[in-house]
């Protein structure tokens, strides 16, 4: 157990790479996204769902040009993530959702590769997608064609297990040996990111003693945990305040 964020984060260093937490702003660890942007760091590597969004999240770090790569299931509505990617200045990795979560469990179980029929047929297997475009907006460096191989007579995509130097992730629940327990949605990438991490570290609102039978993620995974104040525990982002009126019964809508 760490006493201060910055104990936390002891160790970055410039061109680290990050698996970190969240979906959206939803289980995001805010307090250690913040602490590694205090801490000056750049041309690091991040690993996550998405990047956050314009002001928000991981979305700090890429304003300040702090993040040389992103390798991300999506890019979301994070307008400055489009603009650095389009204009040359991030080499940005895209892969399936699903294949994204599994790279990262199978890094931390020390599952090399894997098979998937996910992107089969698609340049995500056929390689061409812009890992980094030219200023002008032509493709500067794109993906390589991916090892194709027939199971049972139908077509698997070879995926690589990811692991990273860190990981940064937020549970509700923790306790001094790093077991952890996430909040309902908020669970999301968390646990994957955790286990694809040689060093994880994880923000806990509520630092306890927990039953066996409750641990999401267990503390093999955690090599360090920094418990929240009550007010940083409630600091937690909404990416969409904005909702509609209910439409009329038996009404649809476009």
């Amino acid at each position: 157990m760490v006493a201060t964020a910055e104990e936390a984060l002891a160790g970055v260093r410039d061109g680290a790479s990050f698996a970190v937490g969240g979906f959206g702003l939803s289980g995001i660890p805010n307090v250690l996204i913040q602490a590694l942007y205090n801490t000056g760091v750049t041309g690091i590597a991040v690993v996550s769902n998405n990047c956050g969004v314009d002001g928000g999240g991981l979305g700090v770090l890429l304003a300040a040009g702090r993040i040389a790569r992103v390798t991300a299931s999506y890019i979301g509505e994070n307008k400055e993530f489009a603009r650095q990617y389009l204009g040359g200045e991030l080499e940005v990795e895209l892969t399936p959702q699903g294949s994204l979560a599994e790279r990262l469990r199978a890094g931390g179980s020390g599952i090399p590769a894997f098979y998937t029929p996910a992107g089969v047929g698609t340049p995500v297997a056929e390689g061409g997608l812009p890992l980094r475009h030219n200023p002008d907006g032509s493709i500067a460096v794109a993906s390589p064609p991916k090892e194709v191989r027939e199971f049972g007579g139908r077509p698997y995509v070879l995926e690589y297990g990811i692991t990273t130097d860190f990981a940064l992730v937020r549970a509700a629940k923790g306790d001094r040996h790093g077991n952890l327990v996430f909040n309902k949605a908020a669970r999301n990438f968390n646990p994957l990111a955790a286990m694809a991490g040689r060093t994880t570290i994880a923000e806990v609102e509520e630092l306890t003693e927990l039953d066996p039978d409750e641990v999401h993620l267990p503390g093999v995974f955690v090599q360090r945990v920094l418990p929240l104040t009550p007010e940083q525990a409630a600091d937690k982002g909404i990416e969409r305040r904005t909702i509609s009126a209910p439409s009329a019964r038996g009404t649809v809508r476009s």
